[in-house]
């Protein structure tokens, strides 16, 4: 089950069943289970919030992930994610806001999935895996559109 919400913001502009299927996609391709996924978009002060009192991180992000379980099979995890971080970042790095949106969401599958990114080596690896996983959310959209 995967669900998205926001807490004090708008909902973004996304497809859900089209994303749904993609992290789908995405975590079965990494031989795991979607167990349940909780999506909350938020403003950067709700995440700053969010990010002090459960973490003890006084700084802004873009996402915190909090695994469910200890499971490494089944990913269940509730995810907030800064909408304001989301727009900086896409002008900051030259992408839209929806590939950005995108970029995020599953940057945090990533993460439960066993991919990390505190060393250069390991950044390398989750920035290809981000676009792996971008290129086929563009296929799967593509092939959508197909008459």
């Amino acid at each position: 089950m995967i669900r998205f919400s926001t807490l004090d913001v708008e909902m973004p502009p996304i497809d859900p069943q089209r994303v749904k299927a993609w992290i789908g996609e995405v975590v079965e391709r990494h031989g795991k289970t979607v167990g349940e996924l909780y999506y909350y978009f938020c403003s950067d002060e709700k995440l700053l919030e969010i990010n002090k009192e459960r973490l003890g991180h006084d700084f802004y992000t873009d996402i915190v992930t909090f695994p469910l379980t200890e499971c490494e099979t089944v990913l269940s995890s509730e995810f907030c994610i800064s909408i304001d971080r989301i727009k900086e970042n896409a002008e900051t790095f030259g992408r839209s806001y929806e590939s950005e949106l995108h970029r995020v969401i599953i940057h945090g599958v990533l993460h439960l999935i066993g991919f990390d990114d505190l060393t250069d080596e390991e950044e390398k690896e989750m920035r290809e895996k981000e676009e792996e996983a971008l290129k086929l959310l563009e296929s799967a959209f593509r092939q959508a559109q197909r008459p």
